[in-house]
């Protein structure tokens, strides 16, 4: 989950006043305590059998992201970490780092992103068309909300985000690592970073509880009801572990558009 200077159009224009926001992908891979998930816990095999790691390949280099399996046919993840690659491998049910149940291979033309990325702000989420899967215990879907709760925002409610971001020894971890983290109101983390829109979905970061470097794209899912809610965006420009809000791309804002591109829809 490297770091631009200039926050990317993706993200939202803040003032002086406000925290910049950063993709975790494009935080430094440095032996510093930075980007990391703190206070985590490792995940047992099968937790999170809907979550997957994904290696992109770029003409200019590769970078790691999570996603989420909401079909046997597809996977949801950011735009930002789609961006300018040329393929993407699959990594299921790989609780230990690359150590898969199974891998496929896609390219680009497999990929498909929000059209509004990254001119707006809410809008980092890309799907990915791969060949159809089979669930079992290690390899299964997760739902999305349903239509009716499209308007819900979980502010307070507890979710869980999994996967292979940094961790408190400032290195990538070969476990999967899973932390729980509470939704809050978009209008608290307007306090921080400037006004966010309701595409938006942010999370609590007390404790230094948060997504980072490795975790792009991944699944934040509810602990009740467990439906995917978030997609990871960004993370405080001054690190993961600065206890400031993390924001995901909040998947009831675009269930329609997942309809529209993938026929996944609950109603």
């Amino acid at each position: 989950m490297k770091v631009f200077v200039v926050l990317v159009l993706a993200l939202a224009t803040v003032s002086a006043d406000t925290v910049k926001q950063v993709y975790p992908k494009d935080l430094p891979k440095d032996s510093k305590i930075k980007g990391r998930i703190v206070n985590g816990y490792p995940a047992t095999a099968g937790k999170a059998p809907y979550t997957v790691g994904l290696e992109f390949v770029a003409p200019n280099g590769a970078w790691w992201c999570g996603g989420s399996i909401i079909a046997h046919d597809w996977v949801l993840t950011a735009a930002h970490c789609t961006n300018d690659a040329v393929q993407a491998t699959v990594f299921y049910g790989a609780t230990w780092h690359f150590n898969a149940e199974f891998t496929h291979t896609v390219s680009s033309s497999e990929f498909i992103q929000n059209t509004n990325w990254p001119n707006e702000n809410g809008n980092d989420i890309a799907l990915i068309r791969t060949p159809h899967v089979d669930f079992y215990n290690m390899v299964n879907k997760v739902e999305l909300p349903s239509f009716n709760d499209r308007y819900n925002m979980y502010d307070n409610w507890w979710a869980v985000a999994c996967g292979w971001g940094m961790t408190t020894a400032g290195s990538q971890p070969d476990w999967m690592q899973c932390v729980d983290l509470q939704i809050i109101s978009n209008a608290e983390c307007s306090n921080v970073y400037g006004s966010q829109p309701e595409g938006i979905l942010c999370v609590s970061t007390t404790g230094g509880k948060s997504t980072c470097f490795g975790d792009s794209g991944g699944p934040l899912v509810l602990h009740d009801g467990g439906r995917l809610v978030g997609v990871t965006s960004w993370v405080a420009g001054n690190g993961c572990d600065a206890g400031l809000p993390s924001g995901f791309t909040r998947v009831t804002a675009h269930l329609e558009w997942i309809r529209d591109n993938s026929g996944v829809a609950y109603y």
